[in-house]
């Protein structure tokens, strides 16, 4: 069963959705640019049989608020501050696309509070194509205000994502959505090769592939949280 809650983190609300045993071990999940927690409601109900699992809707996103500033170095604060207020002190953590970027900088920042990491279809943090817009037809619910902003910092990171990447101790796990994807892939294994516990696997489903192959990212998380 679902839950949806809002918690304040410093001037930001942020909404999320919860499933699972309230007494499991806690596993977070973080969307990509333009989506919401929403994204992982498949994966995140499968997940909830085995974890308590938190998907949050990341500032400018869905139900939380959208403010003046983006960043990912903001997002990653606000999810560190999601974990303080609600006092998960570690946590397995799991991101897709932009939310994968701000998981992996918690992960170097703060190591002491992800306990395992899963980048799903993360784009590797080297300067290069961000990939395809994707604007949906009709209304969204996003701030059009954030996609500028992630876009150039995933096109020209900060040369520290980079470097961090041997600081993350937690073990990891990079998901590629494989040859359908329209994401760059060509790096990853760079990536992987840099972080000093991580293995790289393919599961075929494109970029959005926590949604197109929901059971078997959940089993891929699952497996990998309990291996």
């Amino acid at each position: 069963m679902e839950d949806q809650s809002v918690v304040d983190v410093g001037d930001v609300r942020l909404a999320y959705r919860t499933w699972g045993d309230p007494f499991g071990s806690p596993v977070v999940l973080l969307h990509g640019l333009g989506g919401s927690a929403a994204n992982w409601e498949a994966a995140g109900s499968l997940l909830g049989e085995e974890w308590r699992v938190f998907a949050l809707d990341l500032r400018g996103h869905g139900e939380s608020d959208w403010p003046d500033e983006y960043g990912l170095d903001l997002m990653r604060d606000d999810v560190l501050g999601f974990l303080d207020e609600l006092e998960l002190d570690r946590v397995g953590l799991v991101g897709h696309g932009m939310g994968g970027v701000v998981a992996q900088l918690l992960a170097q920042e703060h190591s002491d509070r992800v306990e395992r990491l899963v980048l799903v279809e993360t784009p590797a943090p080297w300067p290069g194509d961000p990939g395809p817009v994707g604007r949906p037809e009709g209304p969204v619910d996003y701030d059009e205000n954030a996609v500028p902003v992630v876009r150039a910092q995933v096109a020209d990171p900060d040369p520290e994502w980079a470097e961090g990447l041997g600081e993350i101790v937690a073990p990891t796990m990079l998901v590629s959505g494989g040859p359908e994807s329209a994401m760059p892939q060509e790096r990853l294994p760079d990536m992987a090769s840099l972080i000093p516990d991580c293995r790289l696997i393919t599961v075929p489903g494109g970029h959005r592939v926590h949604e197109t192959r929901a059971d078997q990212v959940a089993q891929q998380v699952t497996e990998f949280f309990t291996s």
